[in-house]
């Protein structure tokens, strides 16, 4: 949560908003992270994103977190999901996170310091969801499922 102090001179706390990059390569295999020493929940699995900075977009967002975080440029397919619920499970901000699907251009990952490793994974290779930092697994497993069956877009929730 956010301390913001308006115009009128009244304080409120507000939610933070966050973008997150869902990252495929061309062998359909997912790019996950292990969250740095000093970030909450390390050690856990993530997808790439973070906070979005004043003069971003989401997009701009999605793709320089991706960069900055794995070295990986990549290509904004579409908005996945906007999951807004303030209830989600391990999260103590109740940030509001714009999920893209992003299209690896590289595949040579270079992490920086928020990451202790990072790597492709396949359907079949992702870590279970008590392994994960927040509830982006449950994303990838609505991308999987999209996959299979095309619903409307995007996600909201």
């Amino acid at each position: 949560m956010v301390t913001c102090t308006f115009e009128d001179g009244g304080t409120g706390k507000l939610r933070h908003v966050t973008v997150k990059a869902i990252t495929v390569n061309r062998k359909n295999q997912f790019l996950l992270e292990k969250r740095g020493p000093k970030l909450s929940r390390p050690g856990k699995y993530d997808i790439p994103g973070g906070y979005m900075n004043i003069d971003e977009t989401t997009q701009q967002t999605a793709l320089r977190e991706l960069e900055e975080e794995t070295g990986i440029q990549g290509k904004i397919k579409f908005l996945f999901r906007v999951n807004d619920n303030p209830n989600r499970p391990n999260e103590d901000r109740q940030n509001v996170d714009f999920i893209y699907v992003v299209e690896a251009i590289n595949e040579e990952i270079k992490i920086d310091h928020e990451s202790t490793e990072a790597g492709w994974y396949s359907e079949n290779e992702l870590p279970q969801n008590s392994e994960f930092a927040f509830d982006h697994l449950d994303s990838i497993n609505k991308y999987l499922a999209y996959l299979k069956e095309p619903f409307q877009l995007p996600i909201i929730g």
